[in-house]
Formats: C-alpha cells, sequence, structure tokens
C-alpha cells in the first residue's frame, strides 16, 4: 500500500487512518500466495507475503444507485504482470455483485497509464472528469 501511499509514512498512520475509514465502511481485501517452491528471497518478499492490495467501501447516491468504490488497489512493484490484480479486481467486482451494486466505481491518477491499461483490459470506462480543490 505504500507504494500507492507513500505520503502514509508510517505503519501507526496507515492503521489509523484504516481504522477511521472502517467508521465509514472501508475495507482492505488482500491476495497472499503461497509459494513453497520458492526458496529465494532476491526479490526482498517471503513466499507468503501479500501480493496485492484493495480499500474499497459500498455506498450509494443519487448519480450511481448503489456501489462498490475502490479508494485504493495496488500490487507490489516485484509481483506486476503475475495475474495478482486480476485475480483481485475480479474478486472486488464479484463482491460488488454478491452485495447488489449497480457499479464498480474507482477514480485513477492521471498519471497512472500502465494501471489504465489493467482497467481497460477488464473493461472499465472512462465516465467523468475527477476536480479537487485543496483546501
Amino acid at each position: 500500500m505504500q507504494g500507492l501511499r507513500p505520503h502514509v509514512i508510517s505503519v501507526e498512520e496507515f492503521i489509523k487512518r484504516v481504522q477511521q475509514q472502517q467508521e465509514y465502511g472501508y475495507r482492505l481485501a488482500y491476495l497472499k500466495v503461497e509459494d513453497s517452491k520458492r526458496n529465494d528471497q532476491a526479490d526482498g518478499l517471503a513466499p507468503d507475503t501479500i501480493k496485492a492490495v484493495a480499500g474499497f467501501r459500498i455506498s450509494e447516491n443519487l448519480a450511481w444507485g448503489k456501489f462498490l468504490y475502490v479508494d485504493d488497489l495496488v500490487t507490489a512493484a516485484t509481483e506486476r504482470s503475475k495475474g495478482h490484480g486480476e485475480q483481485l479486481i475480479h474478486w472486488l467486482i464479484d463482491y460488488a455483485r454478491q452485495h447488489q451494486c449497480q457499479s464498480f466505481q474507482l477514480d485513477s491518477g492521471v498519471q497512472r497509464f500502465a494501471a489504465h491499461r489493467f482497467y481497460f483490459r477488464h473493461r472499465l470506462e472512462i465516465t467523468s472528469y475527477h476536480f479537487t480543490l485543496n483546501l
């Protein structure tokens, strides 16, 4: 998660923020792959470490009805293009369907071109602009 949110520096701050967001329905889902054949640790990841993580919530509004919104979706840099993100996004979409959501929503930074290709491959569409004013 720190690769996606580098401004959240400490583990303590991460936990505090997640706990605050949980009050509003935020959940974390992750994919952990155990590989008993893998003995080398050249990439710095243990065989049973988390490969991909998502922060999400179910909400409802006038524009989209009931929806699953993905706040955070990231795969460990050394684990990309191995299918982990694909497994997690399919799980999220299935979760949304199981909870009778009418849509699956996420925002993505304009500079994240590789992520955009990934989303397009999974049939997500660009449907709006997201505007921000920092206060």
